[in-house]
């Protein structure tokens, strides 16, 4: 492993009668990174951990959406400067650059994935950390799983990609919807 890359969970997500999104940031030299700026209770549990970081939304480099829904996404314009990066492409102002997320390289200690099954776009952000590799991911909401997620597109994909991730040994999985997790034989398969 070369250098590695830092991680802050700013907002751990929640599901029920409110939702919001687990949002996350990385840092792995010049690049900074905000994964998954989607719905929080008040912006500022997005703006406030940033600051208490030395970190201005307008240094953010690149910030990456595990997939398209409103929950994950809304708050993505907080980071003007920055690319933003899905499954088939990343974006800066009026391009569109066409790639695969498929191990799409930010940085030496952070790239991408794809994990289908919740949608079928979904990405997973692998990070390797001075403790080991870390990944962002919706394949699980939270360390509960849900065991069979209820608005999976494929349940089969989801299976596989629970699989693929938990394959790579992570360290840490930062989930969708919930606080950060050490994966063990409860994970949801």
């Amino acid at each position: 492993m070369g250098m590695a890359a830092q991680l802050w969970v700013l907002n751990a997500g929640y599901v029920g009668d409110r939702v919001a999104s687990t949002v996350a940031l990385l840092r792995d030299g010049d690049t900074t990174v905000v994964v998954d700026p989607g719905m929080v209770a008040d912006r500022q549990q997005i703006l406030g951990p940033l600051a208490d970081l030395g970190v201005d939304p307008d240094d953010v480099t690149d910030v990456i959406f595990s997939h398209h829904h409103p929950d994950h996404t809304i708050n993505a314009a907080l980071f003007r400067n920055a690319r933003y990066h899905d499954h088939w492409a990343y974006y800066v102002d009026d391009q569109w650059v066409s790639r695969d997320a498929e191990g799409f390289a930010l940085s030496d200690a952070i790239r991408l994935i794809r994990t289908p099954g919740h949608t079928a776009e979904d990405i997973t952000t692998l990070v390797d950390t001075a403790d080991g590799l870390v990944a962002l991911t919706h394949v699980w909401w939270h360390a509960e799983g849900p065991p069979k997620d209820p608005f999976a597109t494929d349940g089969v994909a989801l299976a596989a990609s629970r699989a693929r991730v938990l394959a790579l040994n992570p360290v840490l999985i930062v989930p969708g919807h919930g606080p950060a997790f050490t994966p063990d034989p409860t994970t949801p398969r």
